[in-house]
This record gives structure tokens, C-alpha cells and sequence, in this order.
């Protein structure tokens, strides 16, 4: 991998960014080891059962600001015009919340008359391209999201043609398709997954049938993904130019968001320090763990790199279950009572159980279970460690302190760079000799500070009494909160380039305006031709027939060993259909030079009712 320069003079500052559906998670992922956190405002996010009052995100800024961590708002949906002034409202309360920045999709909100808060491009923009990017950057955004089916070599070419920080996907559950261009839930159900209501139609199962409607692949869950895991290959990510490693979840529970948390706190921690020319943590803080993370613990429904060191990545798919699969039970593996379990039974469904008890090294199940000999387990639920993350002391974040005792003063300087002087007057006894007041300023309680350096340059006739050293040492806390909250500041709002054009001049409905704001956003940058989003018609069964739903680089033929390019994916009969036994079916259509796969919301016509060669 190349070096890059990301164009800054100094070591690069890299964040780690963790979900929260709520103000409490958001606190424990700072606890825990965040950078900085994205987290759901009351609306207009993309996961609609994840907001939260503004009183709750001031809650969270306020905690995450005493470590220089972040807050981000997730304000990534389309919005329609009637919207607009409600949204504006709203990301006012959120700058005066203290809200650090905006993940935003809509470009309506760069038109919107709101402070000079920072707008992050959310995953939704679709951002594969230099391009693309430094459109965004032009337009006034201070860090973009990447789509999660770049390879490494990809984002480079993208890191390099921008100043602003870049965002990749680190780990966590992936969309089959190119975030921002999935429409699929909205043309069969109504839910637009950009506005926050995906029916998540890619979990289901789906058997695939050739042009004549015959079975080419039983039902199963071909378009589910495994989950993104870059625990090895975040040297390369960082190599490439990626400035902010985002989880995945933002609905996962606080045990998960811990968890993942601290396990790429500690790998990040490392590189960090076996780099410090090149990289520098972009929060302060070191946190103290009561538990020793491991990835496989959590939800998951097995792991992939997903197109990171490969364009052409095979078996990325979980077709089996949607569902987690948790850790493989090896033959060292110690299970405890109140372990959920869970097995692939004969044929081919997943059953899961929980373990009642461990009778000499026998697993006793809480019901009666059928399991093969040989069967491979698998412990979706670790009764012991998820005992620990629950607690609420699993971790500790402590910033360092170095205090400086004189005769007439007390200073003390922290890792955020603030630094406070407190005076006093020191009592003569000569009769008591020099004394070490190191321990009374170690007992810094509850507070988020931790002692590491002490020095007293003291002559040795000054005594000073334990109550008033004691009295000094909570004064430094508190002028040190305050000197942090008086020296926090965030970053403004980049300046917008009104003369910078769009990288096309037209834009189709996949392109998402459903606003006219948004649709001026994209005149005022050369764009000529502008189709409306699906979504603004109210009719989405006659808005999506015919049209491409979902783009994605993920293909079941591939997948399934029958590539159109190999002599036995040729001879398959197109077109290709999925169908679903709860009435969902798309055509597909393959673009082998790009190696995608297209799903078209079919026209009424275009599904036969009945399978040829089946059995029904």
C-alpha cells in the first residue's frame, strides 16, 4: 500500500467512531473508548427507532466533550418540502445542544438558514469515486462517508484527492446494497429505507429461477450479508488514508457497542503507538477494561472483509440465517449454565437452545434438543462474559494529570492541554522535616482524572496540613473542568464553492431529491436534468415497477459458483428472478464488467404465478 499524505503537516488524527441508540450507550461507548459517537436527534434519522430528544444529546456532548470526543447527529434522511423549516429548527437546537457536527443526505439542508455547524456526507451520498468526493468537499463538507464495498486501492485514490477527513466502515452489519441506492423496501411495501423505515427485504429468503421459472437454488437467504470485520486489516485502512473507523449499529444494544468497542480500541491503541510520527488519537483519555473484548461474542452472523482486499470477493453471504452465529464451540471452549447455543439441524434450519447446566463435561439443555454427532455449535450468548459488560463499571476512562506542588502554589496540566494554578499559603514548622504529599493528590475519587506525575519543590520547613492539601486538590479538579469546558471549541462549517459543478449533469430518481431545495442545491452546481425520488410519488407500486431498486456489488451467481463468466454460468437462462414466499420478487440483470448485480421491481407481468419444473 502506497503512503498518503492526507496533505496535513503532522502525525494524522484518527477517530473511532461507535454507534448509540441513546444517550446511555453513547456514554458507555465514550467510557469505553470513542473518539466520538453518532447517535439518532428526535428525527430525520435513518433508523427511525433510534432518536432522541435534544436534551439527551446535550446530555451525552457534555459527558463526551470533557475527553475532546465528539458527538455527531445522524440527520440522514430525504426530506420533503413541508419538512424543511421543522429540520432547520432542529439542527439549530442541536448546534445550541453542543453537537459537534451533521451526518447528513439530503443536500436540501446546505440550502437550509442554520448555524455554521459541520456537515459530515453520510454513506447514503453513495460516495465510490475522487470525484464524487471532492464534489463534496467543494460543497462545504468537513469529512465524508465512504460506501462500505470499497476496496483498499479505491479508497486511496479517494483519500488522495481530498484535505478532508475521510470515514470508512470498520465492522458491523452490512447492506447488500450501495447505501443511498436501495429502494426495494420502498417499491414493495411503502417503507423507504431513506426515510428511516427499511423492511429489511434482504434478511428474507429468496429462491432463485431462471427465465423459464424453473429452480436454479432453493430458498435461502441470498442477498443477507455476513458481518464487516477489519480487526486485521486496519494497518491497510489507515495505509489508505482513512481518517475515521466506523462501527456499525446504531440499534444494537450497550453490551455490543462496548464490547467492539474496546476490542478495536486496543488494536487501534497500538498502531497508534508503534506510529506516532504518522498517527496521533483524535480524543484523550485511556480506558481501563474489566473484561477482555472478543468480536466473536457479539452479534454477528460470521465475518467477512467484504471487498476491502478483493473487488471480486466470494462467499460474503450468510445464507443460511439472518441470525447471529456468535462463536464456534471448539474442543477448548468453556461454556457455562445460561449459554445460548445453536446448531444447523439436518435439514439445514437453525435451532438455538440454552445450556440448563455442565454435568461432567456434558451440556445439559434447558429443553429437549435433537443434535446430530458431529454437529458444529455455536454460543450465540455468553452467560459470564455478557454478565461483565453489563456491569456498569466495566470500564473507566481516566485523563492523566502531572501536579507541581511549590510553597505557594499548586499547578497542574492534563493530557487535553489545559493547565490551571492555584494559590495558597504554606505553614513553617521546621520541626517536622520534608514530607511526600504525593498520596493525597492520588485520591482523585470519582472524578475522570487520574494522577501520573507528582513533583513538590518544597524547602524542607513547609507544612502543609492534610485538610488543606486535601481542599486544594478538589479546587484543581474543579478549575480543571472548567478550564476544559471554557477551551472546548468545535469546527465550523466548511465554506460551500457555488461555482464547483456536479461530476454529472443528470440525476435520476435513485439519486434521492424530494425536495426543492435540493433540486436548487443541484442547479446552482450545473446539474441540467433532475428526476424527483421515488419517493415523492404517493403511489409507490407504480413508482418502482420496472425500475432498478437496489445496485449492489454482491452477486448470487458469483456466490453460488455460477458466474456468467465461467462455461457453467453461461448456459443459465436469463432473465433471473428472486422470489419470496411472502410475495416479494425482483428481476435481476448483471453488469459483468462493473461486477454488479441490479434488482428491478418487476412489472406486473413479468412474474409468473406458476414454477415450471417445481413441485407445486
Amino acid at each position: 500500500m502506497r503512503a498518503i499524505s492526507m496533505h496535513v503537516k503532522g502525525p494524522r488524527a484518527i477517530e473511532l467512531l461507535s454507534p448509540a441508540r441513546d444517550a446511555a450507550t453513547g456514554i458507555a461507548a465514550i467510557t469505553h473508548g470513542a473518539d466520538a459517537v453518532y447517535i439518532g436527534p428526535a428525527k430525520f434519522g435513518a433508523r427511525s427507532a433510534a432518536g432522541n430528544t435534544t436534551d439527551d444529546l446535550k446530555r451525552l456532548a457534555d459527558f463526551a466533550h470533557q475527553y475532546r470526543a465528539k458527538v455527531y447527529a445522524t440527520v440522514n434522511t430525504i426530506l420533503y418540502d413541508h419538512e424543511l423549516r421543522q429540520a432547520e429548527r432542529m439542527i439549530t437546537d442541536l448546534y445550541n445542544a453542543g453537537i459537534d457536527a451533521v451526518i447528513v443526505q439530503d443536500m436540501a439542508v446546505l440550502r437550509l438558514d442554520i448555524p455554521p455547524i459541520e456537515l459530515h456526507a453520510s454513506t447514503q451520498c453513495d460516495t465510490r469515486t475522487p470525484e464524487k468526493a471532492r464534489f463534496l468537499q467543494e460543497a462545504g463538507f468537513s469529512q465524508i462517508v465512504l460506501a462500505r464495498e470499497m476496496t483498499l486501492p479505491e479508497i486511496y485514490d479517494i483519500t488522495a484527492a481530498v484535505d478532508v477527513p475521510v470515514e470508512c466502515f470498520i465492522h458491523g452489519a452490512l447492506c447488500v446494497s450501495y447505501s443511498g441506492r436501495c429502494h426495494a423496501s420502498f417499491a414493495t411495501c411503502g417503507r423507504s429505507a431513506n426515510r428511516g423505515s427499511c423492511a429489511q427485504l434482504c434478511r428474507l429468503p429468496y429462491e432463485l429461477r431462471d427465465a423459464r421459472g424453473n429452480k436454479l437454488h432453493a430458498s435461502s437467504h441470498l442477498l443477507s450479508l455476513k458481518d464487516f470485520n477489519t480487526s486485521l486489516l486496519l494497518d491497510d485502512l489507515l495505509d489508505a488514508g482513512a481518517s475515521s473507523l466506523k462501527i456499525e449499529g446504531r440499534l444494537k444494544d450497550t453490551e455490543y457497542v462496548k464490547n467492539v468497542t474496546a476490542a478495536y480500541r486496543h488494536i487501534l491503541d497500538k498502531i497508534i503507538s508503534d506510529n506516532p510520527d504518522k498517527y496521533t488519537r483524535s480524543s484523550t483519555g485511556t480506558a481501563e477494561y474489566r473484561f477482555d473484548p472478543v468480536l466473536s461474542k457479539s452479534f454477528n452472523r460470521g465475518f467477512t472483509h467484504y471487498f476491502l482486499t478483493d473487488r471480486q470477493a466470494r462467499q460474503i453471504s450468510s445464507p443460511l440465517t439472518p441470525k447471529s452465529l456468535g462463536e464456534p464451540i471448539e474442543n477448548n471452549s468453556v461454556l457455562h449454565a445460561g449459554d445460548g447455543l445453536s446448531f444447523f439441524n439436518r435439514g439445514g434450519e437453525y435451532e438455538g437452545f440454552r445450556v440448563n447446566r455442565i454435568d461432567s463435561g456434558k451440556i445439559i439443555p434447558a429443553k429437549m434438543v435433537k443434535i446430530p454427532r458431529g454437529t458444529q455449535l455455536f454460543r450465540t450468548y455468553d452467560y459470564q462474559f455478557d454478565r461483565q459488560l453489563r456491569q456498569a463499571d466495566s470500564a473507566t476512562r481516566r485523563i492523566e494529570i502531572d501536579v507541581t506542588l511549590y510553597a505557594d502554589r499548586v499547578c497542574a496540566s492534563d493530557t487535553r492541554g489545559c493547565r490551571v494554578v492555584i494559590p495558597y499559603a504554606g505553614t513553617r514548622d521546621k520541626a517536622r522535616g520534608k514530607m511526600d504529599y504525593r498520596h493525597i493528590f492520588e485520591k482523585t475519587g470519582s472524578s475522570i482524572y487520574r494522577l501520573r506525575n507528582f513533583t513538590q519543590e518544597l524547602s524542607p520547613d513547609i507544612f502543609i496540613p492534610a485538610s488543606e492539601l486535601t481542599a486544594l486538590r478538589r479546587k484543581l479538579i474543579t478549575a480543571l473542568d472548567d478550564n476544559a469546558k471554557c477551551t472546548w471549541h468545535r469546527n465550523l462549517r466548511r465554506k460551500e464553492n457555488i461555482s464547483f459543478p456536479y461530476p454529472q449533469d443528470k440525476l435520476s430518481y435513485a439519486d434521492n431529491v424530494s425536495n426543492s431545495l435540493a433540486y436548487k442545491f443541484y442547479a446552482d452546481h450545473c446539474v441540467g436534468h433532475i428526476e424527483q425520488a421515488l419517493e415523492c410519488d404517493h403511489d409507490y407500486r407504480e413508482a418502482g415497477a420496472g425500475k432498478v431498486v437496489m445496485t449492489t456489488r454482491h452477486c448470487i451467481l458469483r456466490e453460488l459458483g455460477l458466474c456468467k463468466k465461467t462455461a457453467k454460468g453461461s448456459k443459465i437462462k436469463e432473465p433471473l428472478s428472486i422470489v419470496n414466499d411472502k410475495g416479494a420478487a425482483f428481476m435481476l440483470r448483471f453488469n459483468c464488467n462493473r461486477c454488479e448485480m441490479q434488482l428491478v421491481m418487476p412489472m406486473a407481468d413479468d412474474v409468473k404465478p406458476k414454477r415450471r419444473g417445481s413441485r407445486d
